[in-house]
């Protein structure tokens, strides 16, 4: 793969972005929709009295969890809208190296996502140091208001962006194996909503635990997690890094069949 060609490839998919319909929105969307669950999550929980066992932090990035919705349709409606138009005909030929060509489109969905997420996530983090202290989470009862600057809330907000990142490639991967676009949304909805609720009615403990050990979004969101860590399933960065392992082999299986059928 030549730089320029990459090159080409990447100014390609950026126009093809942000010319289409609806992908500032979508950007925005998940950017708002993200602090908003959060704040609303927030607002609807309280301390009465005492250490409510209660992680905070998580608690005000909770909004992640609707966020990545939408973050999954922008990735998806960004493959699977090229080949319900035919136009995937024309960037074939127009880029022969098919691999470039999912490679520059990942780049560029990733980027966007990069670009909306931190407003998301930063008004999360802002929200909970709002709104908690007033809802008797106070540092008394040993909260310390919610601060960037807090090593484990760092990592946990960086951690959430990253997240965010990693359903873009998902997504992508996805959509490039499956490319009808309500498979695919529906495919990986099922993956991030889906798969948590059927380990709820999982009986047996250890595997239970093993199933949240490789569940997508269940060890992906550990990386929120900032107090008793000893008690998860898997650890804040193993468990991002099993997302990283979910995207990857989707990318991998989308990229495998687009060498080997035709557009």
């Amino acid at each position: 793969m030549s730089a320029t060609s990459m090159g080409t490839a990447l100014h390609a998919e950026w126009t093809k972005l942000r010319t289409v319909a609806g992908t500032g929105w979508l950007l925005l969307a998940a950017a708002v929709l993200t602090a908003g669950l959060s704040a609303a999550s927030l607002a609807a929980t309280r301390c009465p009295a005492g250490n409510c066992g209660v992680d905070a932090t998580k608690l005000s990035l909770t909004g992640v969890q609707l966020g990545q919705a939408v973050v999954a349709m922008l990735a998806v409606l960004a493959v699977s809208n090229e080949y319900s138009t035919g136009m995937i005909h024309t960037t074939l030929t127009a880029m022969p190296r098919r691999t470039t060509v999912l490679a520059a489109k990942a780049t560029i969905l990733t980027s966007a996502v990069l670009m909306a997420a931190p407003v998301g996530v930063l008004g999360s983090v802002l929200a909970g140091r709002l709104i908690l202290p007033g809802h008797g989470f106070t540092t008394a009862r040993g909260y310390p208001p919610l601060s960037i600057g807090d090593g484990p809330t760092l990592r946990a907000a960086a951690g959430s962006v990253l997240y965010l990142a990693l359903i873009a490639l998902l997504s992508v991967g996805i959509a490039t194996l499956v490319r009808d676009s309500a498979a695919a949304i529906g495919t990986v909805l099922g993956l991030l909503y889906l798969f948590p609720i059927v380990l709820q009615v999982v009986t047996d403990p250890t595997l239970k635990r093993h199933l949240q050990q490789i569940a997508p979004s269940n060890a992906g969101l550990t990386i929120q997690a900032t107090v008793d860590l000893h008690s998860l399933p898997i650890g804040p960065w193993a468990g991002l890094g099993v997302l990283a392992a979910w995207a990857a082999g989707a990318l991998l299986a989308g990229g495998a069949l687009l060498h080997l059928r035709d557009a």
